[in-house]
């Protein structure tokens, strides 16, 4: 009797035992810690491209400006896209004019802003870091269509309208008190050219490339006058807060290639022949 007693003990003792075995092997299997298989979907998704905000100026043809079927064109517009593809980035524009675009930089809600921005010492010491030049270009003086004003000496007791902090606004500013004029700042290229033609100012400064080719193409009932020119710089694009470098870096090494394949020049032909 005592050896069957032992016998349905130990019995006992394995069967218990099996169902231990069973119990702990369907929790490995089935249990929440259990890595994921390769393909299954868990995990981060693959990164898409890189995407940013860019801003720039309104009406300064034809770097940026609106076309007839309200796209925003220009040879600004084309160099950023070219690079963007080649770099394999994506960018939202904000076309809001060269004070906005500047504040929209600082405030962090443009991540860099492309807008004929002359590359100047001055601009580097007061936060503007800049891309590698892509254009070259100087300021000068236009005037209305039927103005008798042939040079600087004519501009005494005069006003003269630029855009609020631009190269143009600098070259003005320096030669105001030699030649004896004054002047007035506004915020945005067709502000300026519209004080000129509707008499409010006796001339204005600005880029030469968009004077001649605004006037070229008849948007300005104004005249550009030789011989006005100061010094050339280049432009460039820019950001304002140094963890924005990595843009910088793309449209540096973009731009290097569009003008090594021929891109670059096929933009500058499409616009200025």
């Amino acid at each position: 009797m005592k050896n069957i007693k032992k016998i349905l003990a130990l019995v006992l003792v394995a069967v218990f035992a099996i169902g231990m075995l069973a119990a702990c092997g369907g929790a490995d299997n089935g249990g929440g810690d259990a890595p994921a298989p390769a393909g299954s979907g868990s995990g981060s998704a693959p990164a898409g491209p890189k995407h940013f905000v860019v801003a720039t100026d309104k009406g300064f043809s034809p770097f940026e400006f609106e076309d007839a079927n309200g796209n925003i064109v220009g040879i600004d517009m084309d160099i950023l896209a070219a690079v963007a593809e080649d770099q394999g980035f994506t960018f939202d524009l904000q076309y809001i004019g060269w004070d906005a675009a500047i504040a929209a930089c600082q405030a962090g809600q443009a991540d860099g802003m492309i807008a004929g921005a002359s590359i100047t010492d001055e601009r580097k010491a007061n936060g503007w870091i800049f891309s590698d030049g892509y254009y070259n270009a100087t300021q000068g003086m236009a005037v209305a269509a039927d103005s008798d004003i042939a040079g600087f000496a004519d501009l005494a007791g005069k006003n003269v309208v630029v855009k609020n902090g631009t190269m143009s606004d600098q070259y003005a500013t320096a030669l105001a008190e030699e030649f004896g004029f004054t002047v007035t700042r506004v915020s945005t290229s067709p502000d300026m050219y519209q004080a000129v033609m509707g008499g409010q100012a006796a001339a204005c400064f600005d880029d030469t490339p968009i004077l001649k080719y605004s006037i070229k193409a008849g948007d300005l009932t104004m005249k550009y006058i030789d011989g006005t020119e100061n010094d050339p710089a280049a432009y460039g694009f820019a950001i304002f807060n140094a963890d924005k470098q990595e843009l910088v870096d793309l449209f540096n090494a973009g731009l290097a290639n569009i003008q090594a394949n021929g891109k670059y020049d096929e933009i500058i032909a499409k616009y200025l022949g």
